[in-house]
């Protein structure tokens, strides 16, 4: 069996040679869409700054703008003769030992070149009757010219690229590229993914089961939470009987429609998991098996057509396998092949173990658990049992305890790896 960081690097090389030759960015359809829509969309092009920002001279501080030439030592009197405000800007002429009250983001007069902070003149000792245009102050402090003020393109310059192609959009994007005055940006087209679920078992959620060897369907819900932020289309085949033909018919129909296939259970090596069959008369396995717990019968294969390949997922039917596959395997694949050259990071972090964990040696585990903030450290509590079945423990948990291929376990105040769920941030 393959150990989950070498199927982890196998699956980076496939989807990059996928990107090169099967599916390339520099032929893949783009499509614009209002910046409001394009959260975690991936860029297609370069973005670059449309105007300087700031646009001009802004103060950064409450206080006074000073004209240039003035005599800037403690105790210097200026005349205060209007005022900037954020939208109005002062535009009258000012004359040395002159000043303009000022507010922050506000416009520097031209001819003004330092900003004094309010709290370094005497202009709360004015009685508020005498603040009325012009009055005097005085400096109790120092100035220094250019200080307080934010000079036009400083953080940007016109032209600067903003963004890079590749980039997947997050809030702070958005608010950059708003405040460049962007409305609609340029972003690859979704990735068509198709799920499919197998099981005679399987029953659809909002339908009655009708017998108690029936149970739903809580993969592909839980696959298309996990998949939320992604920008692509699901396609969902729904439920397939544990039957060659009718598999084969399913799998066939989604190469044809599907960039990438996705399949939960039907993976195993029971007598009526025929997924791996289907798989490999349509297309191959590159892998199948990996040393972890849960979710040892991981597949990882492709499927090709006339025109191009499908690349294909196929994750046990037990709901943690699902879970713990498409985190550590199926996402980070979906965001590359997708272009993003920077997909959203998996948070491992030490913790304290508040109980004994078991573990034999072999096999990566990921177990479930719940962490919070000790007095110094993480503490985390591993959940009474493991089963991966248990979806109740699942929603209970947090995190997921990552136990090595060599570990044995760990005694209780030892430190272990956690895995945060990225819902729980």
């Amino acid at each position: 069996m393959i150990r989950v960081d070498e199927l982890q690097k196998s699956i980076i090389s496939r989807v990059d040679e996928y990107l090169d030759i099967d599916n390339p960015l520099v032929s893949r359809q783009r499509v614009v869409l209002a910046l409001n829509d394009a959260l975690n969309h991936i860029l297609a092009v370069d973005i670059n700054a449309n105007l300087d920002m700031p646009r001009q001279n802004v103060s950064a501080m409450d206080g006074f703008a000073l004209a240039a030439q003035s005599q800037l030592q403690q105790g210097g009197e200026f005349t205060v003769i209007g005022e900037s405000c954020a939208g109005t800007p002062f535009s009258g002429e000012i004359l040395p030992n002159q000043a303009v009250r000022i507010f922050t983001g506000a416009v520097v007069p031209e001819g003004c070149d330092t900003v004094v902070m309010q709290e370094h003149t005497t202009f709360d000792q004015i009685n508020i009757t005498d603040k009325s245009q012009p009055y005097s102050i005085v400096l109790t402090k120092p100035a220094k010219v250019s200080a307080n003020i934010r000079h036009q393109g400083e953080e940007i310059a016109q032209g600067d690229t903003l963004l890079s192609a590749g980039k997947r959009l997050n809030p702070s994007d958005i608010s950059l590229l708003s405040g460049m005055g962007y409305d609609e940006i340029e972003v690859f087209s979704p990735l068509r993914i198709g799920l499919i679920a197998t099981g005679d078992e399987l029953v659809s959620i909002g339908q009655p089961l009708s017998n108690l060897a029936q149970i739903y369907n809580s993969n592909t819900p839980t696959l298309k939470a996990l998949l939320s932020k992604l920008p692509i289309i699901i396609k969902d085949y729904g439920i397939v009987k544990d039957e060659f033909d009718e598999t084969y018919e399913v799998v066939k129909r989604a190469i044809e429609e599907c960039d990438i296939i996705i399949s939960s259970a039907g993976v195993s090596v029971g007598d009526y998991d025929f997924l791996t069959e289907v798989v490999k008369s349509l297309g191959k396995i590159n892998h199948y098996k990996v040393a972890m717990k849960p979710g040892k019968p991981f597949v990882f294969g492709e499927f090709a057509t006339d025109a191009r390949k499908v690349l294909y997922f196929g994750l046990p039917g037990n709901p943690l396998s699902t879970v713990v596959g498409c985190i550590n395997f199926v996402r980070p694949a979906l965001w590359q092949a997708l272009g993003a050259i920077d997909a959203p990071l998996t948070l491992h972090l030490p913790a304290i173990t508040t109980a004994n964990i078991k573990k034999s040696v072999g096999r990566r585990e990921y177990q479930r658990g719940y962490f919070e903030m000790g007095e110094k450290n993480l503490k985390v509590t591993p959940a009474s049992a493991q089963d991966s079945h248990r979806i109740k423990q699942l929603s209970q948990a947090n995190c997921l305890i990552v136990l090595d291929e060599n570990s044995v376990g760990a005694n209780q105040g030892e430190q272990v790896m956690i895995q945060l769920f990225d819902w729980v941030m």
